[in-house]
């Protein structure tokens, strides 16, 4: 039986997820052409079993809000599945070419370090708010981590000489290695931190 490579390029032969809490919701079935169109829409839980590396291109290709404002709406933000596509595939090029390694076994590893454990949410009592440390679901973990790279290589190639394909490859290599660059290892620390505090 013929192995089916991830861009006709890449095995998820031997990668295996480490954190037992992602285990069920990194989906490494590969995908000549990662893209679905969202036939799953509307089914609860169903994005989990999608390719991991097509949920990254969807982030891409929409990197969601910050602050309740839409994050970017310009440059390579297009909203359009084929740029997003070739965004991706170029980006896993660079981390191959960077690291020497599978960039999809990378890239995997990096969103299992990235992904935060705990949130804070603000409880109120008495009329006084309060912060208050939760436990966060292994789905919701997956999508914050890539929303958070996403909007991070994003805001470094904005405005920049830098591409964005080259960020997203830096932000991703970064959080493989768990340095602090990564914005978002960043994130994971300071809300763990915030955690740790309101407890």
């Amino acid at each position: 039986m013929t192995e089916v490579l991830a861009f006709n390029r890449w095995s998820t032969e031997g990668i295996k997820v480490e954190d037992a809490g992602l285990q069920n919701y990194i989906t490494l079935a590969p995908k000549i052409v990662p893209k679905t169109g969202a036939r799953y829409h509307g089914n609860k839980f169903h994005k989990s079993r999608v390719f991991i590396v097509e949920r990254l291109i969807n982030k891409v290709m929409i990197p969601g809000h910050k602050s309740k404002k839409h994050f970017k709406s310009s440059s390579s933000v297009t909203g359009k599945a084929h740029t997003s596509y070739d965004i991706v595939e170029k980006t896993l090029r660079l981390i191959e070419k960077q690291t020497k390694e599978n960039p999809i076994k990378v890239f995997v590893k990096a969103l299992e370090n990235a992904a935060p454990r705990e949130e804070i949410i603000t409880i109120e009592y008495g009329g006084a708010r309060y912060p208050k440390a939760v436990e966060c679901s292994p789905q919701r973990r997956i999508d914050i981590t890539l929303r958070l790279m996403t909007q991070g290589a994003y805001q470094k190639s904005f405005n920049s000489k830098r591409s964005i394909e080259a960020c997203l490859a830096e932000e991703i290599i970064h959080a493989y290695n768990l340095d602090r660059s990564s914005n978002a290892i960043a994130k994971k620390l300071e809300v763990e931190r915030q955690a740790d505090a309101s407890r």
